[in-house]
């Protein structure tokens, strides 16, 4: 994902922008209808890969339309603990130091980063950092990003 430079606000804003739709939104795993935002459910994950880059180790987690959709709401951390369980399900070994903080913040941002990207890149090489290290990073931090 491309380094995503803005400020909190300007997120927040671009958010609930797309929160604004005024279609149904289902709360996954309870079928019940909040009727602020667009309808998603899981699975949340299609499939992942394993693959190597630069000699380097990298998770490719490919979201359904319905998680790529999911992940453009705000407030969908539920979802996204869901979705994070599909990928260890599928990838048992992606369960290490800050693979789920680069997950997170790939759900958080990169469909309004880069929308449609082929996959969301997972390295297990990439040191742990915080939140605002990770965004400034565009979810990348220690390296540059695979090119997909």
């Amino acid at each position: 994902m491309k380094a995503l430079l803005v400020a909190p606000a300007v997120v927040v804003a671009l958010l609930g922008a797309v929160n604004a739709t005024g279609l149904a939104l289902a709360e996954p795993g309870t079928g019940e209808v909040n009727p602020s935002g667009p309808s998603y459910s899981p699975p949340f994950v299609d499939h992942t890969e394993w693959t190597q880059w630069a000699r380097l180790t990298s998770l490719r987690v490919y979201p359904t339309p319905s998680g790529r959709l999911a992940s453009r709401q705000p407030g969908t951390s539920g979802a996204a603990n869901e979705a994070w369980g599909e990928v260890l399900a599928m990838a048992p070994d992606a369960d290490g130091p800050g693979m789920r903080a680069q997950f997170i913040c790939h759900w958080q941002f990169a469909e309004t980063a880069q929308p449609g990207k082929t996959s969301w890149n997972l390295e297990p090489w990439r040191p742990v950092v915080d939140d605002a290290e990770m965004l400034a990073s565009g979810c990348n931090p220690g390296g540059p990003e695979e090119p997909f």
